[in-house]
């Protein structure tokens, strides 16, 4: 597989929803690609329930769609 940032010192790994390399910057959070969504405490404990990886911003949100959808209907 080539590394999509091939300059990066960060780690590239597969979104574990998808498949599409993220690059993981557990080590500078605010950084990372996944904080750009918002999550609130009781859609990060759904999640963590379905997955154990790192997920892509846009799994998260998917996800977060799909559980703020469970509460509503």
């Amino acid at each position: 597989m080539n590394n999509p940032y091939p300059h990066s010192k960060h780690e590239i790994i597969p979104c574990e929803r998808c498949g599409t390399a993220i690059e993981c910057k557990a080590n500078s959070y605010t950084k990372c690609q996944c904080s750009v969504v918002q999550l609130s405490i009781n859609e990060v404990q759904h999640i963590s329930e379905l997955y154990d990886g790192c997920l892509c911003a846009k799994c998260l949100f998917e996800l977060q769609q799909e559980y703020r959808e469970t509460l509503v209907g």
